[in-house]
């Protein structure tokens, strides 16, 4: 297996995967989310020819197994933040088919070294909690808690 940018003929499975996700998390606060994708194709295929919106895929022998999205964030000049470039890890998914099986890791310790290499300050992303393992899964990789979003239902 290999974890190579995404292409636009992956575009499909990425939708997939895409749905996956939400179905996770529609499952879990169907008062906050809806069973849709989060991207259309097109929107897809505009993040995949965005330098600063790199997807990642892991690709065994053809089939796309999983993917990360990503986001540059660039601070500079702001009034109470350092200057520094950091990579938004927008979406991890795994094929429900392949998890377990240490793809997720590999598809992050190729984000991590491509944030290295273009000089990134640190990788940030978020959890929602009531994905616990997703939660568990970053942890095991070394991702400590840099802030916390809380809520109240009104």
């Amino acid at each position: 297996m290999t974890v190579r940018k995404a292409e636009n003929k992956d575009i499909p499975t990425i939708i997939d995967l895409l749905k996956q996700v939400n179905a996770v998390h529609a499952e879990a606060r169907p008062d906050l989310f809806k069973l849709a994708t989060k991207y259309s194709e097109e929107e897809v295929k505009g993040l995949i020819s965005d330098e600063n919106t790199p997807i990642f895929v892991a690709d065994d022998g053809g089939k796309v197994l999983g993917y990360a999205m990503c986001k540059l964030i660039v601070h500079s000049g702001e009034s109470i933040m350092q200057d520094m470039k950091s990579l938004y890890i927008d979406d991890i998914c795994v094929d429900e088919s392949a998890r377990g099986k240490h793809v997720g890791t590999q598809i992050y310790d190729h984000v991590l070294a491509f944030a290295r290499d273009i000089g990134c300050y640190n990788i940030t992303l978020n959890v929602w909690a009531c994905n616990p393992a997703a939660g568990a899964f970053y942890k095991k990789l070394g991702l400590i808690p840099q802030k916390t979003t809380m809520e109240k239902i009104l």
